[in-house]
């Protein structure tokens, strides 16, 4: 008798190398947006519905070969005075790698940018606990990879997950950043003044001058 298949199983088909490929992208483009909401100043608003939206963070890091920097924001979950992270592409996700190498870095948090002490605790003796409170506040975003943490069982979560790194970002000290969350702000300011002079245009009946002869 065949065993029915199961959320692991379905999670399987999902990592598919094509369709990791298509995650990939997916996610690619979505991170770009999400640092520039943070530079908006609303990154205030970023894990006000954890089972919805995902609770985010973003963090800086440092290429491992270029020295370049990098901006990736991640989910994460709150356990005491730590946070805990996934790297949900293993061992070849960039983001890990980097760190991994070139621990120093920071992190974009609701109140602000603090300096971050990085760590793989993928051995740790809570680990699918903190993995399965990582996915719930990930939101959708474990759901597009087929795993609804408030649903699998243990078993089926340890095999989904298997692969995944589990990462614990210990913060320090808030640090100003000038290209950091809320660099942006200004463009409300200019924003609210182009609305404002549109609408004295229409009110008194303004008409701008136009090109030609």
């Amino acid at each position: 008798m065949s065993r029915r298949p199961g959320l692991a199983d379905r999670y399987q088909r999902v990592t598919r190398p094509e369709a990791l490929e298509v995650l990939r992208r997916v996610f690619h483009a979505m991170n770009k947006g999400m640092v520039v909401l943070w530079r908006l100043g609303l990154g205030r608003f970023a894990g006000m519905w954890p089972r919805g939206f995902g609770r985010l963070l973003v963090l800086e890091h440092t290429g491992r070969s270029t020295g370049t920097a990098y901006l990736a924001p991640v989910n994460y979950t709150i356990a005491g005075a730590d946070l805990y992270c996934v790297a949900a592409f293993g061992l070849r996700t960039d983001w890990y790698r980097n760190l991994m190498a070139r621990p120093e870095a920071a992190a974009w948090l609701p109140d602000g940018r603090r300096r971050v002490q990085v760590s793989d605790v993928s051995d740790h003796p809570y680990r699918l606990d903190l993995m399965r409170r990582v996915l719930i506040d990930s939101g959708f975003a474990a759901r597009l990879f087929g795993l609804d943490a408030t649903r699998i069982g243990d078993e089926d979560l340890a095999a989904a997950t298997s692969d995944y790194r589990l990462v614990r970002l210990q913060p320090l000290e808030r640090e100003p950043a000038p290209d950091g969350p809320g660099s942006l702000w200004w463009i409300w300011l200019v924003a609210a003044a182009l609305l404002l002079a549109r609408r004295r245009v229409r009110t008194k009946g303004w008409r701008l001058p136009s090109g030609g002869g």
